[in-house]
């Protein structure tokens, strides 16, 4: 598969089919990214494991954090990589180990050859792209001004 590029049925698909996501780099940090993104994905229903050496044993967001991939207990739909391009590549070697059916990489993180192993051994990927913005974007909650105002429309008003 090429990685410029997603269908929009393509990134529905994943997030319809997922339940478990694994966040590798997710941080106890309230003002960081992966923490918006793991608190939003929970608001959604997924159970969204925390994966983070630093933060091992704590709990973030209610969620045990773990060390590795490898040390999650259970079964992992997916994994999100909040770490850099070349950390990916191990880290996606991880959930083709730990059998997760995708892999998701961050907004700037893109690993063709990382992509190019997961898909060898079966797993869908996603490069560049973040599964909160995606899953707003095609669940009707964002709109022109990031979030679904309701006051913006196509759509004629009903007046009386």
């Amino acid at each position: 598969m090429l990685h410029h590029s997603y269908s929009d049925a393509y990134i529905r698909d994943i997030l319809r089919s997922v339940r478990t996501i694994a966040m590798v780099g997710a941080s106890p940090h309230w003002n960081r990214p992966s923490y918006f993104v793991m608190k939003y994905l929970q608001a959604k229903g997924f159970t969204v494991i925390p994966v983070n050496p630093v933060a091992a044993g704590q709990e973030i967001l209610g969620e045990q954090t773990y060390a590795t991939l490898a040390e999650v207990p259970g079964k992992v739909d997916m994994v999100d990589i909040f770490r850099n391009s070349e950390a990916a590549g191990p880290i996606t070697d991880e959930a083709i180990e730990k059998a997760a059916r995708v892999v998701w990489m961050q907004i700037g993180v893109r690993n063709d050859a990382a992509a190019a192993r997961a898909e060898e051994a079966g797993l869908k990927v996603v490069m560049n792209r973040c599964p909160k913005i995606e899953y707003a974007r095609l669940f009707g909650e964002l709109g022109w001004s990031g979030a679904n105002s309701g006051v913006i429309s196509s759509r004629r008003r009903r007046i009386g």
